[in-house]
């Protein structure tokens, strides 16, 4: 998926396309695991749909939930509901900036110019934006 050191930096239209690609597939997952909270809470928590709405999408966001938690089931459902949403934040991050991280390292390993710092490489890079 990404090219190899050896290969020359992508086009920034390209990368640009990647980042795109990037941001939809967070935005998939973001979307699938709001889902799986709202249809959750909806059906263990009797929630109406806004209500199971706004409570996965606070615990999701990190916030926790809104309304009082009536049963076992519910409560159980919130407590793997929030361990789940802090592994999508690392996840959703990782997919966004693996990108960024590809093409800056791929920068510092280009091989035309070996006689520079990396340091100095970055600054072009990110003087180029």
């Amino acid at each position: 998926m990404y090219e190899h050191r050896s290969r020359p930096i992508l086009e920034r239209f390209l990368f640009a396309r990647r980042m795109v690609s990037h941001a939809l597939a967070a935005l998939l997952l973001l979307v699938a695991s709001l889902g799986m909270g709202v249809v959750a809470y909806h059906e263990l928590g009797g929630l109406s749909w806004v209500d199971s709405l706004l409570n996965a999408s606070m615990i999701l966001g990190g916030m926790g939930p809104v309304d009082p938690l009536q049963n076992t089931a519910v409560k159980l459902f919130a407590s793997f509901y929030a361990l789940f949403s802090g592994i999508v934040f690392l996840v959703v991050v990782g997919i966004v900036m693996a990108p960024l991280a590809h093409r800056t390292l791929h920068f510092l390993h280009l091989e035309e110019d070996e006689s520079r710092a990396p340091e100095e490489r970055l600054d072009e890079l990110v003087s180029k934006r």
